[in-house]
């Protein structure tokens, strides 16, 4: 029974060691993954056709939107007989604005959600990148992490890296 305690005893202190010589090995850094992503130029330049494509979005809205108000305006002088088309139109174009914001909201995210999906691979590609020539073990994002010495800290580099890559 005293063998198997010590024996057990062995194999833990053994296990141990061996984890504690192995961690010798690893090179660990970590990156600021939201400071890359809004300092990267192709994000920065997408956000801008991003914020001009909204725009024109609520451009359009709002002309579709002024029209309806105009019709409504014109209501109270129609006889009683014209009113009614002029009503059924006025709900028709209703309608027509509630599709036309859900379709064009909707087609507007999934293109920034492509495009943010595509940043990110991006981003992940030359985070291996680097992590492979520098001989990186682990490369983290800084959210995940309490405490990072700035020294293991490869933010800068790889907003140069990515920034430089996508002039080419």
């Amino acid at each position: 029974m005293k063998a198997v305690k010590v024996l057990g005893l062995a194999v833990i202190f053994g296990l141990m060691a061996s984890g504690i010589s192995m961690a010798d090995g690893l090179k660990i850094a970590y990156v600021d993954l939201s400071k890359v992503f809004d300092g990267y130029q192709k994000t920065k330049e997408f956000d801008a056709v991003l914020q001009s494509e909204g725009q024109e979005f609520q451009k359009e809205r709002d002309a579709m939107i002024q029209k309806i108000q105009d019709a409504q305006s014109k209501l109270d002088l129609m006889k009683d007989s014209e009113k009614a088309s002029l009503q059924a139109d006025i709900e028709k174009q209703k309608n027509d604005v509630v599709a036309f914001d859900k379709d064009k909201r909707t087609e507007l995210a999934k293109k920034r959600d492509d495009k943010v999906r595509e940043i990110l691979t991006e981003i992940q590609n030359i985070v291996s990148d680097i992590a492979k020539k520098e001989g990186y073990t682990y490369v983290l994002n800084d959210r995940v992490m309490i405490y990072g010495d700035p020294q293991y800290n490869i933010t800068d580099e790889v907003s140069k890296n990515l920034n430089d890559s996508y002039k080419k």
